[in-house]
């Protein structure tokens, strides 16, 4: 039997990212966070409008988004309830977030060049994605004082669109065959869920009908490109089969 309920959060279950930007002063800030997702090269994320990502994300327009796995769990949970703003936000004062600088210190984490943008890939993450800013959607809902819809630029949630213009994945985590594709079967990330760590089981439970699809079916365009640079590949025209991008619904 099912019971009406009126859940806090409505976290249930999605891969944990840590986000690094460029500070105002060159320095790099990180923040673990879990409310995103992919379609396509392109990636949706959710986050504070008052958090310091946000502020770097909108000044430089770019940010990499860093995959851990379950080996990287202890240096995710020292980055939480920290936070690269000072003075601390008053929702996260509340919450009991302090002030860090240095969070790659506090992690114990490594910054390495990225290849197309400023922001620092993390080196202890198997997966890193350099990523542009698209357009940011204040995100409605949340506030029990206005209707979804009203003042949406006083909204405390912002959502940010994401294109992926470069992808560095750990070869051992490669088919071998396929040198453009991902072990499915060996990635195992880090999952929170209702803001506990988890990973995945090992093993698939039950043949998937629609892993039958080729993957290069997906593939939006020939290759990924930063639509900022002038005479980018990005203008290219579609490809052919991008249509078939959006794998179910």
């Amino acid at each position: 039997m099912h019971k009406t309920i009126e859940p806090s959060i409505l976290y249930f279950g999605t891969p944990v990212v840590l986000i690094s930007t460029v500070n105002e002063d060159g320095t790099t800030n990180v923040a673990p966070m879990s409310s995103a997702w992919w379609l396509g090269w392109g990636c949706m994320i959710g986050l504070a409008s008052s958090s310091k990502t946000p502020e770097n994300l909108l000044r430089e327009q770019e940010c990499v988004l860093n995959l851990p796995s379950v080996a990287q769990v202890d240096a995710v949970n020292r980055l939480a309830k920290t936070t690269g703003s000072n003075p601390v936000p008053r929702s996260k004062l509340a919450r009991g977030y302090r002030h860090v600088k240095d969070k790659l210190g506090l992690a114990g984490l490594t910054a390495v060049p990225s290849e197309l943008i400023k922001a620092a890939r993390l080196a202890e993450c198997p997966v890193q994605m350099e990523a542009v800013l698209q357009a940011r959607h204040p995100f409605g809902g949340f506030e029990a004082q206005r209707a979804y819809g009203d003042d949406l630029e006083k909204a405390n949630i912002t959502a940010f669109e994401l294109k992926i213009v470069r992808v560095h994945v750990e070869e051992q985590l490669l088919l071998a065959e396929k040198t453009n594709h991902v072990n499915s079967d060996m990635w195992k990330p880090l999952i929170m869920s209702f803001a506990h760590f988890y990973s995945l089981a090992d093993g698939r439970i039950l043949p998937s009908t629609l892993a039958e699809i080729p993957e290069e079916l997906y593939r939006p365009a020939e290759h990924m490109s930063d639509s900022r640079q002038a005479g980018s590949a990005a203008l290219q025209e579609p490809s052919q089969i991008s249509q078939l991008a959006v794998p179910l619904g």
